[in-house]
């Protein structure tokens, strides 16, 4: 294929907006995928993308149109997510195309996402085609969306806009016309020697490590022999090819082109997002830049709940590989073993991680309480970065506590603002900002991330009835008054469940916690006290009720000594029972997670 004749995009959006239904439009015009193939949302082939109706992963497909000129072109089309919190996800696949195709719902606007994938595209100095979907929807506000879209960006104009409906294909044969006029061909030359860039990667357990590669220049071969320039590692190529959308081999590859290289590496470790792939014999001059490591936000502990321990890191290596804003530390706890402590972009991305745990390795974990990273200052003037409970230095020690501190954009219909600024008062947020986009409200507030690492989204949500959208943006640490809360059960300390909680809630979180886990920590032959202690005192107790074995009845003839005998021998090993080790369920932790 002629280098004039490929064209490089990504579809960007905001959560569903229809950018995997665009996808499916345009393999089934291109012909990509025959009758029998064809179903809806065909990139979204992971089991937690099918169950929550989302995207997760970004997706790559090869797709061959024939254009109005009579030519043949080869597009290169790259699915992405529209969740906030997977954003990174945005940004590697941005950095391998030359455009983006901008769709927004004509029933809904143009939201945070829309906003921020747009900001990601511009920084990549990339061609953006802005296409407003949905119009055959009877909701539809069309000239109101062109208007938003105007303000975002002036060249966004009526006659630059496309008017569709990916769901019926109505006007989707003119989005591929316009890619070819309006998004230009990849530079690069042929001649020069390879230079590739990892842009993402999978574990197939027979294969090794397969990376997606754009390549920049040069030209690639079967059995050539490859360098990581970052890596520092070479490897023999076992085999190439691109995606129509599953795997389909080829002989070559060359500069313009994306697809996938299969190294044979084993070790999950070897290769990194964003590195380099070059001819051992003939290496580029130089590297391409890579990107910037992932910001993780929250942060949680991940234990095998049936102590199968080397299972869970075989798996977390390899899904680190194939999700690389994935992270993860060994930890030990004393009342779960050996673990993970593993951070996350957010509450949502935590749960996806835990369901393809499961789904992809059938590993069911245990979850601790999720929480962010805090700076603390201790008296002998030694600085701390803390990202587990377990980790807080005795508050004797501590001279201050710095926590992070966002700064995050609020857009919503202007009936919802009353409940959302209640509900960002609860959070401890401060109002910084208020205007007007259109006819919606953006209201800009400063927020500790812990106040809006799990709940918060989701209850944004629930006040606006789901029309509120929201991005964030790292502002910086500010000191605050945090206590780290220990919970005890049996007079002894389970680490797995400490948390670190601003003062002022302790009275209530802590209340709360206790009568919730009166029913769900596992109840035992003798009564389990369960205490929160804050600072080394109990702030809350309850006192988890004992099994209790009525073997005091005899037909209809009840004795009130042999029961009274009975709950006496029951509690005579309650000193023991301390060294006793109860199993805790995820149930319990959970408790944690619904405060």
């Amino acid at each position: 294929m002629n280098k004039e004749q490929i064209r490089n995009f990504a579809i960007i959006a905001h959560i569903d907006h229809g950018k995997s239904t665009l996808a499916d439009r345009i393999m089934e015009l291109t012909q990509t995928v025959s009758e029998r193939e064809r179903q809806s949302q065909l990139l979204d082939d992971m089991a937690v993308e099918k169950a929550h109706g989302v995207t997760v992963k970004a997706r790559t497909v090869r797709n061959y149109y024939s254009a109005n000129d009579g030519k043949e072109y080869e597009y290169n089309l790259i699915d992405t997510p529209g969740h906030v919190d997977f954003n990174y996800e945005v940004s590697k696949s941005l950095a391998a195309t030359e455009g983006a195709i901008l769709l927004v719902d004509a029933t809904q606007g143009v939201q945070a996402q829309t906003i921020a994938n747009y900001r990601i595209a511009k920084q990549n100095n990339l061609i953006i085609i802005p296409v407003i979907n949905k119009v055959d929807i009877a909701s539809a506000e069309v000239e109101q969306t062109q208007a938003q879209l105007s303000d975002l960006d002036s060249n966004f104009t009526k006659e630059n806009t496309l008017l569709i409906s990916a769901k019926t294909g109505l006007g989707v044969p003119a989005v591929l016309e316009v890619i070819k006029n309006r998004i230009p061909a990849p530079k690069g030359n042929t001649d020069k020697p390879l230079k590739a860039l990892i842009f993402d990667s999978l574990y197939d357990p027979y294969q090794g490590i397969i990376a997606y590669v754009r390549l920049v220049n040069g030209e690639l071969y079967q059995n050539d022999q490859l360098l990581l320039m970052q890596a520092k590692k070479s490897f023999k190529l076992k085999s190439l090819g691109i995606f129509a959308p599953n795997m389909q081999e080829k002989n070559s590859l060359s500069a313009g082109e994306v697809g996938y290289v299969v190294t044979g590496l084993k070790d999950p470790k070897a290769i990194r997002v964003g590195d380099t792939v070059t001819l051992k014999n003939n290496p580029t001059s130089d590297s391409i830049k890579g990107y910037q490591p992932a910001q993780q936000m929250v942060f949680a502990g991940l234990y095998p709940k049936n102590n199968d321990y080397p299972a869970l890191k075989d798996a977390i290596l390899k899904l680190s590989l194939n999700d690389t804003s994935f992270s993860f530390v060994e930890e030990h706890s004393e009342a779960l073993g050996m673990g993970f402590r593993c951070g996350f972009l957010g509450a949502f991305h935590l749960q996806i991680i835990r369901e393809r745990l499961f789904d992809e390795f059938g590993l069911d974990v245990l979850t601790t309480a999720p929480n962010v990273t805090y700076q603390v200052l201790l008296k002998n003037g030694q600085r701390m970065n803390i990202n587990n409970p377990v980790q807080f230095p005795a508050f004797g020690l501590i001279q201050e506590v710095k926590e992070p501190f966002v700064k995050a954009e609020i857009t919503m219909p202007s009936e919802s603002l009353n409940a959302v600024l209640k509900l960002v008062d609860s959070h401890k947020g401060q109002l910084l900002d208020m205007g007007n986009d259109g006819n919606l409200v953006v209201v800009t507030i400063k927020i500790p991330l812990s106040e809006i690492a799990y709940h918060f989204f989701s209850e944004l949500k629930s006040v606006s009835h789901g029309f509120a959208s929201l991005s964030t943006e790292f502002l910086d640490y500010e000191q605050s008054d945090l206590v780290k809360v220990e919970i005890d059960m049996n007079y002894a300390t389970v680490d797995a469940l400490s948390f670190v909680v601003h003062r002022s809630d302790v009275n209530n979180m802590t209340q709360t916690l206790v009568h919730n886990l009166k029913y769900a920590v596992p109840r035992q032959l003798y009564p389990t006290p369960v205490q929160a202690i804050v600072e080394g005192k109990s702030v809350a107790r309850v006192d988890v009720p004992p099994l209790r074995k009525n073997a005091a009845v005899n037909g209809d003839a009840h004795s009130v000594s042999k029961k009274a005998a009975l709950l006496r021998r029951q509690s005579i090993n309650k000193r023991q029972s301390v060294k006793n080790e109860i199993k805790l369920p995820q149930s319990v932790f959970n408790t944690i997670l619904e405060l």
